[in-house]
């Protein structure tokens, strides 16, 4: 089917759970050539002093959430939503709209990539990012293994990491929304095997027109 969005990119959606790899996928895939958007950094560039992320926390959450420097406390707030549900819902109330709009802007920069991946670690929980990507790719990994490598990278306990992955979709649900999943559990070698042989699928699909968005 010929894409029928807005943008004439193939857009590849990728997601995982916290520890899977997914920035370091990502990462490969854009050195490859493709045009990357992430969405975890556009949330930090907005929670910088005097951005809109950071303005919206300060009005809704008071200054005592900012750092010294006006930027957004990261830590202090991560505290505040996993104890409190109601504060999870007002911070993505403010930051999700502003991550979208910035998304979307991006997405209509004409661009000579050959095409784009749009990492968000909520794909499939955020529903709106599903209707606007072609492809879903997942970077899956055995639970065990998501736990050991974010206690060795974060330093939480394991129940800390326990709490963040039930506030995210289950292993399974991600992958029943998956057209590609990379398995990440051996080292970065196979991850780079494995990014360059989606690579050249996904260069495939944007010179075909093959494709058209998951949500048309």
């Amino acid at each position: 089917m010929t894409a029928t969005s807005p943008w004439q990119h193939l857009v590849v959606g990728l997601t995982g759970g916290i520890g899977s790899g997914k920035s370091c996928a990502a990462e490969q895939l854009r050195l490859l050539g493709a045009g990357l958007i992430d969405t975890d950094e556009i949330s930090h560039a907005l929670g910088q002093s005097g951005q809109p992320g950071a303005q919206a926390i300060a009005r809704i959450f008071g200054d005592s959430y900012l750092l010294g420097n006006g930027a957004m406390d990261r830590a202090r707030l991560r505290q505040l939503v996993f104890a409190e549900p109601e504060a999870k819902r007002c911070l993505e109330s403010a930051m999700h709209p502003l991550i979208h709009e910035e998304v979307m802007g991006r997405l209509h920069i004409p661009s000579p990539v050959p095409y784009m991946v749009l990492a968000v670690p909520l794909l499939v929980e955020s529903g709106s990012y599903l209707q606007i990507v072609h492809r879903v790719l997942v970077i899956d990994c055995p639970v065990e293994l998501q736990i050991a490598r974010v206690i060795a990278r974060n330093g939480l306990s394991e129940a800390e990491v326990l709490s963040i992955m039930a506030q995210q979709a289950s292993r399974e649900a991600r992958l029943r929304h998956a057209d590609d999943v990379i398995v990440n559990d051996e080292g970065l070698d196979k991850l780079q095997v494995n990014a360059e042989q989606l690579h050249w699928k996904y260069l495939q699909l944007s010179e075909s027109k093959n494709f058209s968005s998951k949500g048309l």
